[in-house]
């Protein structure tokens, strides 16, 4: 009866493992396409490239990604220090506040500053009022469209991925290296500079990572704000010029520099430590004099208001003045909405699905056998490949499996890309890293005993999995299918390149309103985005909370 555990319990069948591997490859068919369709295309697309679109989208993507990575270093670093090391006024709000912008997409809140800082706008309006100036014409703003505004804006949404990994290396730093850098005659600075600064560059690492995949990717507010960067070159080259060949070269160059951002990251988290809070005391807030105190209250409140309070209160006033003036809802954004309701269900179920084969089937369970972690890996780096990228490798396969399926059953059309099986592929290869690691890590809370009593009650591996595995996995399921279903809901650059005709989600009519200029209904598809993210915002900000208690 107990053979099976002295010989040691394996942790899955063939077919979990087949199926396991069958997910990762499929994740990585796109890369695989996109790099046939770039190489097997002529030599004189690439002089093209190289000569006239390269030269300016590379350049504006390099200035773009050092000014944000510097606004979200110092923005996100600055802030995380001072709600960690110092005490004043607002500091137990603004500590969660702080991570608010994670619910504004970088499109939306182009959108929104864009009509905020129009010339003609609120912001500049007023300002010329004060000043006493009757028109544009004799004072104004630089203008928002520009690398500049691209920059300010991306920098402030996205400074919360530094915000979040610094403050929690801070927090977990010994105070008593900053007492012995004090005694040995620092400042509170030099002490910050020398002894806590260095310590926290892994986690620094991370967060800047992340937050310039995040730019690479962006495509909405970098069009929305004129600059033409590689990701905005793929999705012109594609859909104007109607260069598939062309775009799949950009994006396979487009491709080097999320090698070396994943590099980048992988680097910071493989120097990440951590030490036990049982072991070591924390550094304690300081409180500071009366001037500096309200100082930092600013200097924390300023990155809320721009990146998530300002746009917000744009958001739900210019959508409640439509809705007061009778206007209502048009057919298109209510179609709209369930449009990417529809969507979001269905990315979420099926990559929650694949989520639990792959983690399951790489668990270790109780077995002496560890399983190939290759399957997760390649999972993980759908996350990784901008939407544009992903959306290009995915069209030639989908394209020719489309005309084999019309010529096979005598089908009119494209049969996949038309139902948006292809958007839905996309949207799931590109979250499947969300729900891998979130059941991997409950899995790991699990004790293997739990599997053993299970087997040596007769219960098979799959039984084991439907009464024991899953009810325990329930809240990390949960987890991870909600913040799927947000990100499917804000996905702009596959949907925008991979949805069928006539079919329009949240983001896509946004991006529409805001190419054509009208912001009445664009600004209520925003603001349903926004809400919908805000959840795991939210419920992040608890997290924490309950961590800085703790």
């Amino acid at each position: 009866m107990f053979s099976f555990l002295r010989s040691g319990l394996r942790p899955v069948g063939p077919v979990w493992q087949g199926a396991s591997w069958l997910i990762a490859l499929g994740v990585f068919a796109p890369i695989a396409s996109l790099a046939w369709l770039a190489l097997g295309s002529d030599w004189a697309h690439w002089q093209d490239l190289l000569r006239y679109v390269l030269p300016d989208a590379a350049a504006n993507t390099a200035w773009l990604l050092g000014g944000v990575g510097l606004v979200v270093l110092v923005v996100g670093t600055g802030c995380a220090w001072l709600v960690t090391a110092c005490d004043f006024p607002g500091r137990r709000w603004l500590h969660w506040a702080l991570l608010l912008p994670l619910a504004m997409p970088a499109y939306i809140v182009a959108f929104a500053y864009l009509d905020l800082l129009h010339p003609i706008g609120p912001v500049q309006g007023a300002l010329r009022w004060l000043l006493g100036y009757d028109s544009p014409r004799q004072w104004r703003l630089p203008d928002l469209r520009s690398m500049g505004g691209a920059i300010f804006v991306l920098g402030f949404t996205l400074y919360p991925y530094v915000y979040m990994t610094a403050r929690a290396m801070f927090m977990t730093q010994p105070a008593h290296l900053m007492e012995a850098a004090r005694s040995l005659g620092e400042t509170r600075w030099g002490a910050f500079w020398r002894v806590a600064l260095p310590m926290a560059r892994p986690a620094l690492v991370v967060g800047l990572s992340l937050a310039l995949l995040e730019t690479l990717g962006d495509i909405g507010a970098s069009e929305f704000l004129g600059v033409h960067t590689l990701t905005v070159s793929i999705y012109t080259t594609w859909v104007t010029r109607s260069d598939l060949a062309g775009a799949a070269q950009i994006a396979c160059s487009m491709l080097l520099a999320v090698v070396a951002l994943v590099w980048l990251e992988r680097q910071g988290r493989s120097r990440q430590r951590f030490g036990s809070a049982q072991r070591m005391r924390a550094i304690a807030p300081h409180r500071l004099p009366a001037g500096r105190a309200w100082l930092a209250t600013l200097a924390c409140s300023l990155p809320v208001l721009i990146g998530f309070a300002a746009p917000a209160a744009y958001l739900a006033w210019e959508s409640g003045k439509r809705l007061l003036q009778g206007s209502g809802v048009s057919e298109g954004l209510v179609s709209s909405l369930l449009n990417t309701l529809g969507l979001a269900l269905g990315v979420t179920l099926i990559a929650v699905a694949a989520g639990l084969v792959v983690a399951w089937a790489t668990r270790t369970g109780i077995s002496t056998r560890a399983p190939s972690r290759w399957p997760a890996q390649l999972a993980a780096l759908g996350y990784a490949v901008p939407g544009t990228v992903l959306a290009i490798g995915l069209l030639t396969p989908a394209l020719a499996f489309d005309a084999g399926l019309a010529q096979l059953f005598g089908m009119d059309g494209l049969p996949l890309m038309g139902q948006g099986i292809v958007l839905v592929a996309a949207c799931v290869i590109r979250f499947l890293v969300m729900p891998v690691g979130g059941i991997e890590a409950g899995l790991a809370r699990i004790p293997p005993t739990l599997e053993q009593a299970s087997r040596l009650l007769g219960e098979s591996r799959l039984g084991t999995l439907r009464r024991v595995h899953l009810p325990l996995l329930r809240p990390a399921m949960a987890t991870s299918a909600m913040l799927v279903f947000v990100d499917a809901m804000k996905e702009l650059p596959a949907t925008l390149l991979l949805r069928p005709a006539d079919f329009d989600t949240l983001a896509t009519w946004l991006y529409a309103e805001a190419a054509r200029g009208t912001y009445e209904e664009g600004a209520i598809a925003a603001l349903c985005i926004v809400v919908a993210g805000l959840v795991p915002v939210m419920l992040l900000a608890r997290a924490q909370l309950s961590g800085t208690q703790r």
